[in-house]
Formats: structure tokens, C-alpha cells, sequence
């Protein structure tokens, strides 16, 4: 690992990379299904979808004036985003609401700059976020995950070959989009956010599940299609 293999691989952010095959980037879906849908995996990979899942909370406080007290994650990959501001009914409505489609707007953004070719983009971009969760979360589990994942994440972007970075870029994205819309349907009407959002509107948390179910599907479709 020197630092000339570094700048090289940092030069990439701006380069093009080619695509995939479609059957390469259709195994990477079954790949992504299998880290959503295998018991044994799952408790592990959903760390990702839920820190997607309050980034998405904590990007949009913070786009809105509010001061981001922190982020925690437990050991079950259970998430809580704390922020302060005033942004009127409407702001703290849209804060909450857009938790759950967080990890589709990302994989769908993600999806976005493979079809363009900017594929090993995707790596940095995700660090740059991973890192700015790090400076806010605070003492709970979620610190060794986020920083595991930090750890990991550069050590691919920065030295792997380009092969591998355009596998796990495709990767990462495909795992977005399918576990994003696996949560709200695992989660269902009993999810948290639904519950603030019936408080906030008095309309059932049913009724917010179902559209965060919809949009997370429309999103992984359109992903596909950027994919494929």
C-alpha cells in the first residue's frame, strides 16, 4: 500500500470505468439478495441499510438548518438520529418521513453514477459519507461498525484492483435497493418512523408503509434498470 497506488486510485473518482455485463451485474443482484435474505448473514449486512437509513434522517436535518446532536446503532442494527432545530411542521414532517427511503435514494443515486461510468465514484462517495456519520455518532456499537466499514471500504477504493472496485461498487448498490425495500416490508406498519409520522398527521401508520413500499420498489426497479 504506498501512496502513489493511492493518488491513482483517488484519480479514478473522475475517470470512467466500464460496465458490467448484464449476467455480471445480475449475479451481483443474487449476490445482494443472498446478504438480504440469509439469516445467518443479514444480522451483519442490515448495519449498512440502517446507517442509510439515518444518514438519510441526519443529511436532511442538517440540509434544513438543524444541528445534529448524533447518531446511534445498537447491536441489533436498531438506529436513532437526534437533531435540533427549528424548521416548521413541514421540515420535522419530511426529517422523519425520509428515513426509510433512504438506502433506495442512495442506491438509486448509486445506480445513477455506475450508468454514467463514474462506477468506482461510488466507492468514494460512500466513504465521504460513512465519514461524516462518524464525526456524529456517538457512544453505541454503531462506532465500531461505521468504523469497520470505513476501514474496508478505503482499503478497496484505495488499492484494490479495479476489477474488484467495480464489483463491490455494483455491489454495495444492488444490496441499497433490495435491502431497502426489504426493511419496510419486514418492518411494516410497526415501524418506528410510522408512528411518529401517525402523531404528526393522525393518518395510520399502515398508510405510510405502503407508500414507503412503493417508492423503495420503484426505486429498485429503476436501479435495475440503470444496472442491467
Amino acid at each position: 500500500m504506498t501512496a502513489s497506488a493511492l493518488a491513482a486510485a483517488m484519480q479514478r473518482i473522475g475517470q470512467v470505468q466500464p460496465h458490467l455485463s448484464g449476467p455480471g451485474a445480475v449475479m451481483l443482484a443474487i449476490v445482494a439478495l443472498g446478504a438480504t435474505f440469509i439469516r445467518a448473514i443479514w444480522p451483519i449486512t442490515r448495519h449498512l441499510t440502517v446507517l442509510a437509513h439515518e444518514g438519510a434522517h441526519a443529511f436532511l436535518a442538517s440540509a434544513l438548518g438543524h444541528k445534529i446532536n448524533g447518531i446511534t446503532v445498537d447491536r441489533k442494527a436498531n438506529g436513532l438520529t437526534s437533531h435540533s432545530g427549528s424548521s416548521g411542521a413541514l421540515g420535522l414532517f419530511s426529517i422523519t418521513f425520509v428515513g426509510y427511503l433512504g438506502p433506495s435514494a442512495f442506491g438509486v443515486g448509486a445506480a445513477e453514477l455506475i450508468r454514467i461510468g463514474h462506477i468506482v465514484a461510488v466507492l468514494w462517495t460512500g466513504l465521504a459519507g460513512l465519514i461524516a456519520i462518524l464525526f456524529v455518532i456517538r457512544k453505541s456499537f454503531g462506532i465500531i461498525t461505521v468504523a469497520v466499514i470505513i476501514l474496508l471500504l478505503f482499503g478497496i477504493a484505495g488499492f484494490a484492483a479495479v476489477s474488484v472496485q467495480v464489483l463491490t461498487a455494483y455491489g454495495i448498490t444492488w444490496f441499497l435497493l433490495v435491502s431497502g425495500a426489504w426493511v419496510i416490508k419486514d418492518h411494516g406498519r410497526d415501524a418506528s418512523d410510522a408512528g411518529k409520522l401517525r402523531q404528526r398527521t393522525k393518518i395510520s401508520p399502515s398508510f405510510w408503509s405502503g407508500v414507503w413500499q412503493l417508492g423503495s420498489l420503484l426505486a429498485l426497479v429503476f436501479g435495475a434498470i440503470l444496472l442491467v
